[in-house]
């Protein structure tokens, strides 16, 4: 072989080398064409409003990506304290991202990411994330005290509407919350819920009632009754199931006057002439986002739109986390959806201070800590999980 051929021959081994390496590196860096696994983690079933509102993003994730991308599995009614063991059926599956979407499911979701740092692990309504982080732990949840604010403006203006009618008088404002536990989340709620009825009827004051569980049926409508019985003319709710709603169209049947404000779903089917509207957090933006950040192998906090707070992320209705359903527009006020409209364009453009009045609040676990809501106070400043513990005096009542 003369030196021009040796010379050809080596040229060409070189270029084919060289290409080859292009090519593995290309697959190395493409992920356009692997696909993720995305586990989730429920302490309920469909039947549930809350976990369903999570199925609901599931089969969003099945249906756009139609299994090219990524493929879901889940685990449904998996308790709070079987919450590890859930989570390593979900590790054994080889999922690449875990969203566990109950409180209570944090120190065991924490715990195994620290032990399986190649999986991302997302805890909805979390608030452990920044302490101590992992870079593979992130909690996440939508700032439904907007929603909670606004469904009392539809409340509020049901009560004016029947003042006016003379159905009921000014003293006889009275709005009833079934409340899970006496947790900053759900007294943040209620909170936020009153001030939009006050905003609308400034006289008006709320009896509240813990069932403390997040998803018994028959104690959420037992309390509803009690509510109902002890002259609540509006009945709302942070639980997880349709008990309140049925006891006020049962109640409603039977003579009373009394309607229902919801959460999660529309309550509208079940109780077609008493409910008012429901507020919901939408899960999509979050899910999808971190979906994507993994796909893509880039940060989630930097890939989500939302407000981020170390490894934390939430938003309100200016990032579509939060949504009002189905404003029934057979028994709610005349105007109510153009006050809706209105105030979320206030809320979006920073217009509102949903904690801010003549009021004081005092801590429920230390009656000296106490607040002036005066200069109004920012909830989900610092976090996604709610802050606001307070309950207002002489404007809320908690009863057993």
């Amino acid at each position: 072989m003369n030196k021009m051929r040796v010379i050809t021959v080596f040229t060409a081994l070189v270029i084919v080398s060289i290409y080859l390496m292009i090519c593995f590196i290309g697959m190395k860096t493409d992920n356009s064409s692997s696909k993720i696994k995305v586990g989730f983690l429920y302490d309920g079933d469909e039947s549930a409003p809350y976990t369903y509102n999570f199925i609901k993003s599931q089969n969003k994730l099945d249906e756009y990506y139609q299994g090219k991308k990524v493929e879901t599995v889940s685990r449904s009614n998996i308790p709070e304290d079987k919450g590890e063991q859930g989570l390593n059926e979900l590790i054994d599956e080889g999922c690449d991202i875990i969203f566990s979407t109950s409180y209570g499911y944090e120190e065991a979701a924490k715990k195994l990411a620290k032990e399986h740092p190649e999986i991302q692990f997302c805890q909805a309504t979390g608030d452990n994330a920044n302490d101590k982080p992992l870079s593979n732990y992130h909690t996440f949840m939508g700032e439904i005290y907007e929603g909670r604010y606004v469904s009392g403006i539809v409340a509020g203006m049901k009560l004016r509407e029947m003042i006016n009618e003379g159905i009921i008088t000014e003293d006889q404002a009275k709005v009833g919350y079934v409340g899970a536990f006496p947790y900053a989340e759900v007294i943040s709620g209620y909170t936020a819920f009153i001030l939009g009825v006050r905003r609308i009827v400034p006289k008006a004051t709320m009896e509240v009632k813990y069932i403390h569980t997040w998803t018994s049926y028959s104690l959420e409508k037992k309390c509803a009754q009690e509510l109902i019985d002890d002259n609540c003319v509006i009945i709302s709710q942070h639980t997880n199931t349709i008990g309140s709603a049925v006891a006020c169209e049962e109640a409603s049947e039977k003579g009373a006057t009394v309607y229902h404000v919801g959460y999660n779903q529309s309550m509208v089917d079940v109780a077609p002439t008493t409910s008012l509207v429901s507020s919901r957090i939408n899960w999509n933006p979050y899910i999808f986002g971190a979906v994507e950040a993994v796909i893509n192998n880039k940060s989630i906090e930097k890939t989500v739109e939302g407000h981020v707070h170390g490894n934390d992320v939430g938003a309100g209705f200016k990032h579509g986390w939060v949504q009002m359903l189905d404003i029934n527009g057979l028994i709610a006020a005349r105007g109510t959806e153009d006050a809706v409209n209105e105030t979320i364009e206030k809320i979006n453009n920073n217009e509102i201070t949903i904690f801010k009045g003549d009021y004081t609040g005092v801590d429920p676990q230390n009656p000296e800590d106490t607040i002036d809501l005066k200069n109004g106070y920012k909830e989900n400043e610092k976090a996604s999980a709610p802050s606001f513990h307070y309950v207002l005096k002489d404007v809320i009542t908690i009863s057993e």
